[in-house]
């Protein structure tokens, strides 16, 4: 097992920005990333759906022979992750927003989290952020349309500005100190992002969390690669202009 690739999946190419913070930290390990990117985006679909979908590719990266799966999507992560551990052997990572750092180091006590309808809908998504910021004021944004364009390639310009004024500028003047990305898309407008965002407000994304307990995982499991030089195939099963873009074309990738 400790030979076997770690298993990403994605309903696109956000969970590339996850793959590089684990490739990253543990660069002896073969990684096979799989987009999901025919049934993109997830966070406007149905639970039922959601599940459907996870369990798929899930099944998909086992065959594969992964020893480990990262469900690199918030919303897959906070309406599947429990079902999956129930159905499969394995060990899984997931990614929920990083409400707990935000809400431990933010000094005007409120904090804003930009997500999908499907993240911010859900009982993990709301059960954390009980748990973790019951006296902090959260401002929950549905980032609606980001998604569509992220995976069309688009990652800056006056139309994404004008979508991210519209989610944020609320929030600015609420006095937000931290914006939480609660989307693997949401990283690649860190650019625009900064362009918008005064310097007050600190971006906090999961993927370096994500990364250490992937890790951890691999350590307790005792399936940790040690002899290794990191190998990483990437499949989709939509269209291949946005994978390639993100990737720079630095890997090959296959069609499922």
């Amino acid at each position: 097992m400790n030979k076997s690739p770690i298993g990403i999946f994605d309903s696109g190419i956000g969970g590339v920005t996850i793959f590089n913070s684990i490739k990253k930290l543990l660069p002896k390990e073969d990684v096979i990333y799989m987009s999901d990117n025919l049934n993109s985006p997830y966070g406007n679909k149905s639970i039922e759906i959601i599940k459907k979908l996870s369990q798929k590719n899930t099944e998909w990266l086992i065959e594969k022979g992964c020893k480990l799966i990262v469900v690199a999507c918030n919303t897959a992560t906070t309406n599947s992750i429990s079902e999956l551990r129930h159905n499969f052997n394995l060990p899984f990572v997931g990614i929920e927003p990083a409400i707990k750092p935000a809400a431990i180091q933010t000094v005007t006590g409120k904090i804003g989290v930009l997500a999908t309808k499907g993240t911010l809908s859900s009982n993990l998504f709301n059960s954390t952020s009980t748990y973790h910021a019951s006296n902090i004021e959260i401002i929950e944004e549905n980032g609606d349309g980001l998604v569509e364009l992220i995976e069309a390639g688009v990652f800056e310009g006056v139309e994404i500005e004008n979508i991210l004024h519209k989610h944020l500028d609320f929030m600015i003047d609420k006095k937000i100190d931290y914006l939480v990305l609660g989307c693997t898309h949401f990283p690649f407008l860190n650019k625009v992002l900064s362009k918008i965002l005064p310097s007050s407000i600190k971006i906090i994304d999961s993927g370096e969390a994500v990364a250490k307990q992937t890790k951890a995982l691999l350590i307790n499991n005792r399936i940790e690669n040690k002899s290794n030089q990191g190998k990483y195939s990437f499949y989709y099963n939509g269209d291949s202009a946005s994978l390639n873009k993100v990737l720079n074309h630095k890997f090959e990738i296959k069609r499922i």
